[in-house]
């Protein structure tokens, strides 16, 4: 008996891999701006459901858990960047640092834009933006209440105008919202 239950459980966590690797191989992708480590940490965050797959599938917003799992990863492996990044830069720290001419008169990429934000900022901008979510489902997704997403959200999007300028940057959150969701469009499709 507890095998057809197993294979039931196997069935449905198959079914629910196949709705939604992708779309969280897509959040994995606008929160960390790595697209080879996208994949990665849908798979690590589904392995961790599977793991977990009785609490999982008896929660009332699996998909929402599985959101937070992928945030979580996508944090940690930011911080890791962050930390990694500094050691490096103290290895050097005696070389000459390149930095980026100022001067250059390309567009700043939307992308590139919400890498430079905080991670919470992001993550609010992105469920909110790129996924559709209600501001309650990316409180949700974040274990964050109502009120801090309508906040990280606001200001995010202000400081996404802001990071991207003036000579094409979206004026409305309207426009930022359509030009954060093709920044995750096809190519944020993995898998």
């Amino acid at each position: 008996m507890g095998t057809v239950v197993d294979d039931a459980a196997a069935a449905e966590f198959h079914a629910f891999f196949e709705r939604h690797y992708a779309e969280l191989a897509r959040l994995a992708r606008l929160l960390t701006g790595e697209p080879d480590a996208a994949d990665d940490l849908a798979a690590d965050a589904l392995l961790a459901l599977w793991h977990r797959w009785d609490r999982v599938r008896a929660a009332d917003h699996p998909v929402a858990y599985a959101r937070g799992v992928v945030a979580n990863l996508a944090r940690t492996r930011v911080r890791t960047a962050v930390r990694e990044r500094r050691r490096v830069a103290l290895f050097w720290s005696q070389r000459e640092e390149r930095t980026e001419n100022p001067d250059v008169a390309g567009v700043v990429d939307v992308q590139e834009a919400l890498r430079r934000l905080p991670f919470r900022k992001r993550a609010c901008v992105v469920l909110r933006h790129a996924f559709d979510l209600s501001e309650r489902d990316t409180a949700l997704a974040l274990g964050v209440s109502v009120g801090t997403v309508k906040s990280q959200t606001s200001k995010g999007v202000a400081e996404l105008q802001r990071l991207l300028g003036t000579r094409a940057a979206p004026r409305a959150p309207r426009q930022v919202h359509a030009a954060i969701a093709r920044s995750g469009g096809a190519a944020g499709g993995t898998r």
